[in-house]
C-alpha cells in the first residue's frame, strides 16, 4: 500500500508492535480485510512458475516482459498504447504535463481528497509547477455543475475512480459521463487516476475499455488489487505514451531491467483481475455484516467496489490492539490500521479481497464480536 496515514501509522508505532503485527498478519489462517501476506520467498517461487521465463529480460523498458505487458494493459483499456512506469506518481506528474502543454493552460481540476493532493506530497504542483483548482470540497466525485461552474480554465481535468479518501466511491455511469462532457466543453482534457480502475466494472456494468474510452490518458496501478509487485502504466495515443516515455527517462524512471514487476503483473491480469467482480459482491454481504455490529457504520452503503470504509465508536488505539490480539490468540486478521476521527471514533479501510472471500456473513459477525469484545478490553 502506499497510503500516507500507513506509513504514519507504522512510524508511530513501536518496533516491537510492528514486527509483531507483521509476524501475526503472516501467520493469520484467516484473514477478512487485504491479502494474505506472502515471504520473499513465497513471492520468488510464485514467479519462477510463471510464462516467459524462457525469453529475454527487458532492457530499459522497450522490450521483453515490460512490452508484452504494455501490450497488454493498451488492448484491456482499448487504446492505442501503454507505457509502464515504476511509479504512478510519476505516471500522474507526466499525465498532467502532457495536458498543460498541449492546452497551455496550466491549472488542474481535482478533487481535494485526491491521491494526488492526499497522498503524492503535491507532487504535479511542487515538481511540474502545476496548480489546482477544486470545484467542490464535498467528500465525493466532482459533478458537472460544480465543474460548470468553476468559473477558471483549467487544462485537465482528473478523476479519480473510484475515489478512495471518500470511501472508495465512485459517481453513477450518466454522472461519470456529463462530468466529462462539462470538461470537454471547458476545452479541456481528462485524466483518470485509476489506480484503482480494475474494480469498477461491476459498478458501471461497463468494460474496462469503455470505462477508459472516456478520457484522454488513464491511470492503472499493478499492485493495488492486482497483488504485483510495484508498478504502473499510463495507457492513451500513441503520441501521449511517446512523451510519457521521454519524461519518464528525465525523471529517472527508466531502468535497466524491471521483469519481475512486469511478470507479476502479468500474473496478477490473468489471475486476479477476473476474480474482482466476485469480490466487489461479496463486499456488500461482509459490509452488511459489520454495519450490524453495536456501533458500526461503513461508507458507502452498499460498497461502489471491494473497498469501503468502517467507523467504530472506539479509540483507534483500543481497535489495533484488539486486532493484533485476536491475530495472535487466534489466527484471524481482521480489520487493521484504525485512525482516531474524532474522540472516540476511529476509522479504518476493509478491502475484500480473495482471502475474505471464504468469509459468510456470519463469520464476519462471529469475528466482529469478538474483536469488539478485545477492543473494549483494551480501553
Amino acid at each position: 500500500m502506499d497510503d500516507n496515514r500507513l506509513v504514519d501509522d507504522e512510524q508511530s508505532t513501536t518496533e516491537d508492535t510492528l514486527r509483531r503485527r507483521r509476524a501475526a498478519r503472516l501467520a493469520s489462517r484467516r484473514i477478512l480485510s487485504g491479502e494474505r501476506l506472502a515471504t520473499v520467498r513465497e513471492r520468488l517461487t510464485e514467479l519462477a512458475t510463471l510464462d516467459g521465463l524462457d525469453e529475454p529480460p527487458d532492457f530499459y523498458a522497450t522490450d521483453g516482459p515490460v512490452r508484452r505487458l504494455e501490450e497488454r494493459v493498451a488492448a484491456l483499456l482499448g487504446t492505442e498504447d501503454a507505457a509502464f512506469f515504476p511509479t504512478g506518481t510519476m505516471a500522474q506528474q507526466i499525465a498532467l504535463r502532457y495536458g498543460a502543454e498541449l492546452t497551455g493552460r496550466r491549472a488542474v481540476a481535482l478533487q481535494p481528497l485526491s491521491h494526488l493532493e492526499v497522498h503524492e506530497r503535491q507532487a504535479y504542483s511542487q515538481l511540474t509547477g502545476l496548480r489546482g483548482l477544486w470545484p467542490s470540497a464535498e467528500p465525493r466525485i466532482t459533478t458537472h455543475a460544480e465543474l460548470a461552474a468553476l468559473g477558471e480554465p483549467f487544462g485537465t481535468l482528473t478523476v479519480e475512480l473510484p475515489l478512495r479518501d471518500a470511501g472508495f466511491l465512485l459517481p453513477s455511469w450518466e454522472e461519470l459521463c456529463a462530468t466529462v462532457e462539462a470538461a470537454r466543453a471547458a476545452g479541456a482534457r481528462v485524466h483518470l487516476d485509476g489506480a484503482r480502475l480494475w474494480t469498477t466494472t461491476e459498478h458501471f456494468g461497463r468494460p474496462l475499455h469503455e470505462i477508459a474510452a472516456l478520457a484522454d490518458s488513464t491511470y492503472v496501478s499493478f499492485y493495488k488489487d492486482l497483488g504485483g509487485i510495484s508498478g504502473a502504466a499510463l495507457a492513451g495515443t500513441a503520441d501521449l505514451t511517446g512523451y510519457a516515455r521521454a519524461w519518464r527517462h528525465r525523471h529517472g524512471g527508466t531502468l535497466f531491467q524491471q521483469w519481475p514487476a512486469a511478470l507479476a503483473a502479468l500474473h496478477g491480469l490473468d489471475t486476479v483481475l477476473p476474480t474482482l467482480p466476485e469480490q466487489v459482491r461479496h463486499a456488500r454481504t461482509v459490509a452488511a455484516a459489520l454495519a450490524a455490529l453495536p456501533g458500526a457504520r461503513v461508507n458507502p452503503d452498499p460498497p461502489h467496489t471491494n473497498a469501503f470504509q468502517l467507523w467504530l465508536p472506539h479509540p483507534a488505539e483500543a481497535l489495533n490492539a484488539a486486532t493484533l490480539a485476536l491475530a495472535e490468540q487466534e489466527g484471524t486478521w481482521f480489520v487493521a490500521h484504525w485512525q482516531d476521527a474524532a474522540p472516540g471514533l476511529a476509522t479504518a479501510e476493509v478491502t475484500v479481497a480473495a482471502p475474505a472471500l471464504a468469509w459468510s456473513a456470519a463469520d464476519v459477525t462471529e469475528a466482529g464480536t469478538r474483536f469488539l469484545e478485545l477492543a473494549a478490553a483494551h480501553r
